[in-house]
This record gives C-alpha cells, sequence and structure tokens, in this order.
C-alpha cells in the first residue's frame, strides 16, 4: 500500500464534499490557512486501533482509511488546529487524539474554510462510500451527527 497518499478516489469525494484540492503532511502544516473553518483529516490505519470509545462502545477499528471532520474556530484557525492533530506527543483531549498519537497511522489534512464539519460528514455519508464506524467517535458535543469519524468502503 503506497502510503505517500491516499487513494485519488477517496480524494475525489473529498473535493466533492468541499474540502479543497489541496493535501497536507504533518510537515507541511506552517502553510495551511489561518481562516476559521472546518477541515478533514485523512488518516490511514495500517494495522487495527483499539481506541477508547464514547458512549461504552469497544472493540478495535480496523484497517484502512478513514476521514476526520473537524471544525477549528479559535486563535490560529486551522493551521493551528491541524498543527495540533498532526503532533504525535500531546495530551489526549479529543477522541481524534487517540488515532493521530498511534504510529501505525498516516494523517493527511484538507483544509475548508467556507464549510461546517457536520456539512463535510454529510456529504462524504451521501456517496455512500463512508460509513460510521464508531457512533459518538468525534461528535459529543454534536447534535446532527452520529460521528465524526467516517470509514471509506474501497471499491472492487
Amino acid at each position: 500500500m503506497n502510503l505517500k497518499t491516499p487513494p485519488q478516489e477517496l480524494l475525489q469525494h473529498l473535493v466533492g464534499s468541499g474540502t479543497g484540492e489541496r493535501l497536507f503532511r504533518p510537515r507541511d502544516t506552517d502553510i495551511l490557512p489561518s481562516d476559521t473553518g472546518a477541515y478533514a483529516l485523512i488518516l490511514r490505519l495500517s494495522q487495527k486501533v483499539v481506541p477508547a470509545r464514547p458512549r461504552g462502545i469497544s472493540g478495535p477499528l480496523a484497517q484502512g482509511w478513514y476521514v476526520y471532520a473537524g471544525s477549528a474556530h479559535g486563535p490560529g484557525g486551522i493551521r493551528s488546529r491541524v498543527a495540533r492533530h498532526m503532533r504525535r506527543k500531546k495530551t489526549l483531549h479529543w477522541h481524534i487524539d487517540q488515532l493521530t498519537t498511534q504510529e501505525n497511522v498516516h494523517v493527511w489534512a484538507a483544509p475548508s474554510p467556507d464549510a461546517a464539519e457536520c456539512d463535510l460528514v454529510a456529504s462524504l455519508t451521501r456517496t455512500g462510500r463512508f460509513y460510521v464506524p464508531c457512533p459518538g467517535f468525534g461528535s459529543s458535543d454534536c447534535k446532527k451527527c452520529s460521528a465524526h469519524l467516517l470509514a471509506w468502503r474501497q471499491s472492487g
């Protein structure tokens, strides 16, 4: 599996959902926009990961591709929030930190200053190619979405 970039088909779904066409790696965070707005983290789990899940749900997340939709409305906007997500060593604060701190997880970011995280989730889910692997993951303060972490169904 090529870990240099996510599959083109997955990226096409992201662009169709409202993210920009540019994908950022951890070393690129200093050039991310400092605007407020939403972003998508694209994660490749090279082996299963067992995060502490919300609402008492247990079990691993399987190897594969995932998309996490988040928002950044504080100081530094998207640049600051995504830079934090990209750091391996940090205090665990959000559900997604349980994945981004794992050595077997590769992370890219796609900013979307003009979108809302819930809109990204809804748009990706409507494609039929993404599903919720863990209800409540990343959306404990959201009343619209069942989760902000989606798993990608590869074609074929």
